[in-house]
Formats: C-alpha cells, structure tokens, sequence
C-alpha cells in the first residue's frame, strides 16, 4: 500500500476503502494486559513524575481520557475491539502458551524463537505488587479508576483484576 509504511500514520488518517484493504491483509493480534498491571508497570519504568504509586494514579485519573499517555489509557479506546475484527487476542498471563500457537499457525518454529517466559511467576509477582499497589489507594481513587477503565473490564475476561473488585 502506498502509505502503508509512513512514519506514525494513524488509522483513522487513512479512507475506508483503504482501511478496510489494509486490515484485511493483515493478521490482526492484539495483547491484553490488565489495567491495573499496566498502571504498576509505568510507574514502575518512571513514566509517571510522582513520587508515590497513589500520586502517580491520581495524575492518571486527573489527565483523564483525553489528555493521558497511550501507556495508562483504556485499551478499548486505542484498539477498537468493537471495530475491528482481531484474528487473535493474547491476554497477558499467558504470552508463552499463546505466543507459541500463534508462531505455529504462522508456519513458524515456535520453540526456538520464545523467550523463556514463565508465566505463572510473572502471575503472582503481578499478583504480589497489586495487592500492595491497591492498598496504597484511597476508596475514591479505586472506584474512579474501576469506573476509567469499565469498557475494557467489560470487553475482555479480567475478572481477577482488582479493579473488578
């Protein structure tokens, strides 16, 4: 396609016809991750400027939709589900199992190319920080972020997540 490899073209810059020929032609994955995972991993990486894990959410809740970082931002507002048709959806947790499939459906050797991913580790080490993470929010922070992030707990099975609480 001819503006297919231009830098940092956003879908929506492109006209139907075009949209529709491109993800037609591609095989379509999209990679879940808990909102709340994703909240603890920019904080972690210092993505945020705050001092605190609770300073750092009430800059996410306060920067809100419009105006936060692609980083903290609901899933369902960046990748569309509701749109476009994915062939495949790798939820976080199970990267080594689905990852392997999807290198295999490719016609790929899927052993050799995988990291060591130890899934049911990086599980509970989630499992661990966001049981120390939640408890450092007020009753307020929770409700706003479980009430910021309600279409992607609605559209994709993250019933463990603590924002579904």
């Amino acid at each position: 396609h001819r503006r297919l490899h231009a830098k940092e073209t956003q879908l929506s810059e492109f006209n139907r016809t075009e949209i529709q020929a491109m993800l037609g032609s591609y095989t379509k994955v999209l990679f879940v991750r808990d909102p709340f995972h994703r909240l603890i991993a920019t904080f972690l990486q210092g993505m945020g400027i705050s001092p605190s894990f609770s300073s750092f959410i009430q800059e996410v809740l306060d920067a809100g939709m419009h105006n936060g970082s692609v980083a903290w931002k609901p899933l369902v507002s960046l990748c569309r589900p509701c749109l476009i048709q994915y062939d495949y959806v790798v939820m976080f947790g199970f990267l080594r199992q689905e990852l392997g499939h999807l290198l295999r459906r490719a016609g790929l050797p899927a052993g050799s190319l995988l990291p060591e991913l130890t899934d049911s580790q990086v599980q509970w080490t989630y499992r661990w920080l966001s049981e120390q993470m939640f408890s450092e929010l007020s009753a307020q922070q929770k409700k706003q972020l479980a009430h910021f992030y309600r279409w992607d707990l609605a559209a994709f099975p993250l019933s463990g997540s603590f924002l579904s609480d």
